[in-house]
């Protein structure tokens, strides 16, 4: 791609359900089929939405729109969006998820526990788009449906959020932007909201699933886990908008090990440095020359550890994750007391600072002080 090349956006599954939802009134209510159709984002921008095809249902009528996640697809990306409206006498519409649609098991999501997994902004573009076209005082029930969305959602947070059975309807403004890491760090955030939900004010920060499952294994409750991704300096400072006073932050040694050297963005396209940061560690503690170069030499921290460990040298790891946690307090102004424990690949625990060990006693991680 040439950096003049301008990058697709995508449609949101919110404004996929929307324009399905219109769709099928449009045809239930007026006898009318559009190969596309506009809807409405709360910022007033009008987006065009392609409609699939139609389906015929029993007392009512189908639509399809298959999601389009433009030049940055997630796993939603090519997934059949449903729309199903039938004609109710009550003169209410009532908007319920139906197959592949999750629904929300935990407290501390924007969506009520029990209920579709519809988040706000979606549910408003559908009433909206409805309300367009539905004549005044008719009532129906639009049910929306994601085949193949279950399987779809073991790929994503929803099972972490405790939302079960599907996707989430999402968006905000009903487009997807193209490589849009913000999205992203985003989509982590309600994962500190529910922990605080469940009565947390301390929390465990680790790199991804592997972590959680190194986390829990020890006694940690999941409840109080956080995936981070690699926004480390995203996270923390998310944590202190929330209240948390205390986290601990949990993970594989060689992705930890770039938070001591003040690394937030731990990707290694932005920054790595951890050779360099052992190497330093080590020579702080009286490595010579020729360990300190083998130390550089190495391609794995896993070779680092080994090489630490022949050499007597593991309060490395020690010092490590102390300077880890004095980085992280630092980086929000002290606001947050923060703790590090460093794992191997085995989910051992290589070193943790006693910050770590106090935070992880007070949740539950069976660890001497």
């Amino acid at each position: 791609m040439t950096g003049n090349q301008k990058l697709k956006s995508g449609i949101s599954t919110g404004a996929c359900a929307a324009a399905a939802a219109k769709a099928a009134a449009l045809a239930l209510f007026k006898n009318k089929y559009h190969n596309q159709l506009t809807v409405t984002n709360p910022q007033g921008r009008k987006i065009t939405v392609p409609i699939n095809r139609y389906i015929k249902i029993p007392d009512g009528q189908g639509a399809v729109v298959i999601k389009d996640g433009g030049d940055d697809p997630d796993v939603t990306h090519g997934l059949e969006i449903i729309a199903s409206i039938s004609r109710t006498h009550d003169g209410t519409i009532t908007i319920q998820g139906g197959e592949g649609v999750g629904t929300v098991t935990k407290p501390g999501l924007q969506v009520a526990v029990g209920q579709s997994a519809i988040n706000p902004v979606p549910l408003w573009m559908i009433n909206n788009a409805l309300a367009e076209v539905i004549p005044p005082d008719t009532g129906c029930t639009v049910t929306i449906s994601v085949p193949g969305g279950e399987a779809v959602a073991r790929r994503t947070l929803n099972p972490r959020l405790g939302i079960v059975g599907g996707i989430s309807i999402l968006g905000t403004t009903g487009i997807v932007r193209p490589m849009s890491e913000e999205a992203f760090k985003n989509s982590l955030l309600p994962l500190i909201d529910m922990a605080v939900a469940h009565g947390y004010d301390q929390v465990v920060l680790t790199p991804g699933r592997m972590g959680v499952r190194w986390a829990t294994n020890q006694g940690l409750p999941e409840k109080a886990v956080v995936e981070m991704s690699n926004f480390v300096g995203f996270m923390l400072e998310g944590c202190v908008a929330r209240g948390i006073k205390k986290v601990l932050l949990w993970g594989h040694h060689g992705k930890l090990i770039k938070i001591a050297a003040g690394i937030f963005h731990t990707h290694s396209k932005v920054a790595d440095a951890r050779q360099e940061t052992l190497a330093a560690l080590a020579a702080s503690l009286g490595a010579g020359p020729a360990i300190v170069s083998n130390v550089l030499a190495c391609t794995t921290t896993e070779a680092i550890v080994d090489i630490l460990t022949q050499e007597r040298l593991t309060k490395v790891l020690d010092l490590a994750a102390q300077r880890a946690s004095a980085r992280a307090a630092i980086h929000v102004q002290g606001k947050l007391v923060v703790g590090t424990a460093l794992l191997n690949m085995k989910g051992e625990v290589l070193a943790a600072d006693r910050p770590a060990r106090v935070i992880g006693r007070e949740l539950g991680w069976h660890i001497s002080l």
